[in-house]
């Protein structure tokens, strides 16, 4: 009996010791290395507690205002921000830059997600699949990034291309796989107002494997937005609803196959203002005018600036948390912003 009891306890530690193992695994499968060729960048950031400026609130909507910072840097290549991946947790972040460079940190937060500074920032050029930097290639302007099972996904906006490259991104010198091929339709749209959002539903989603690209902005203002399915090579067209002057600037995708939009306005009449949609997955088909649900709107009373990133991860407790970042234009009069946010369950 004695001896028997003595070989359960073994293979009950030699279970929990698996488990134990699994757990770690997991842990570690989730840590991605980035850009460890990449040129290291001093960021010395500034902390925001309250998203509406003289007001002590953080509920709006859906969404729960977790923190902000303020991301400073004599190193001009740290601005121009643009797509954004939030990733570990929340513990990394990796984005591209309008001039064609790879940006990526580690994010310090608390149990609750909230940003308390920003930490190991380095970047590197994007190489196409020559060796050359997207810059003196003339294929920079890259404003969206997704990823794609074991590829990376991402637009120049200019040159309405969408470029893949290698995925994880371990030293940043990982060159370019292929251009996509993309129709005469997305080609012709307005060179400054291109291919700026771009998204990959989840998997097992209605949409999985189906890559959402969306424009800036239509031929004139007062059209909708072109937006494209592509999928192996095939392309259906659909539209965003413009409304408001606002712009389109990122799109990811939610658990559920929701899309949430980013938007962003920045002009003399309403200086600046962002707005956050939900879309609904079913609502995703081909020939159809997006409009969805607003889910948060702020204008120059509220701590944001030329906002063009978002992404999201999943906290501790299960909630989706959002990441949001602005574009500087590498500008002394603007600011390159990181915002949280927690997202209720709609």
């Amino acid at each position: 009996m004695a001896k028997g009891g003595s070989h359960l306890r073994a293979l009950a530690a030699a279970a929990l010791g698996c488990c134990f193992l699994l757990q770690v695994l997991a842990v570690k499968a989730e840590y991605v290395s980035l850009l460890a060729a990449a040129k290291s960048v001093q960021v010395k950031t500034r902390l925001s507690d309250r998203f509406q400026i003289g007001r002590d609130l953080d509920t709006f909507g859906p969404l729960a205002f977790l923190g902000g910072l303020e991301l400073i840097s004599a190193d001009r290549n740290v601005g121009g921000l643009s797509g954004l991946l939030s990733l570990d947790s929340g513990n990394q972040i990796l984005a591209v830059t309008d001039n064609g460079l790879w940006f990526a940190a580690e994010i310090k937060q608390s149990p609750d997600g909230t940003p308390l500074d920003v930490t190991n920032a380095r970047y590197t050029p994007m190489l196409n699949r020559e060796g050359k930097s997207l810059r003196a290639a003339w294929q920079h302007d890259t404003e969206a990034i997704a990823i794609d099972g074991d590829s990376l996904l991402v637009t120049a906006e200019r040159a309405n291309d969408i470029f893949r490259f290698p995925w994880p991104l371990a030293t940043g010198k990982e060159r370019m796989i292929e251009e996509l091929p993309v129709s005469s339709e997305i080609k012709a749209l307005r060179s400054s107002k291109g291919l700026e959002a771009l998204a990959m539903p989840p998997t097992g989603s209605r949409l999985q494997g189906t890559a959402l690209a969306i424009a800036e902005r239509g031929p004139s203002g007062s059209d909708s937005i072109p937006a494209f399915l592509l999928k192996e090579g095939q392309q259906e067209t659909l539209s965003v609803a413009r409304s408001d002057r606002y712009d389109v600037t990122d799109a990811t995708f939610l658990p559920t196959g929701d899309l949430l939009l980013l938007e962003r306005r920045f002009n003399l009449r309403d200086l600046v203002g962002m707005r956050i949609r939900l879309i609904q997955d079913a609502d995703i088909l081909p020939g159809a005018r997006l409009e969805g649900q607003v889910l948060l709107e702020a204008d120059y009373g509220y701590q944001i600036d030329n906002m063009e990133g978002i992404a999201i991860h999943e906290g501790p407790d299960g909630a989706t948390i959002l990441t949001l970042l602005s574009d500087n234009n590498r500008s002394l009069l603007q600011r390159t912003l990181l915002l949280r946010f927690k997202m209720d369950a709609l």
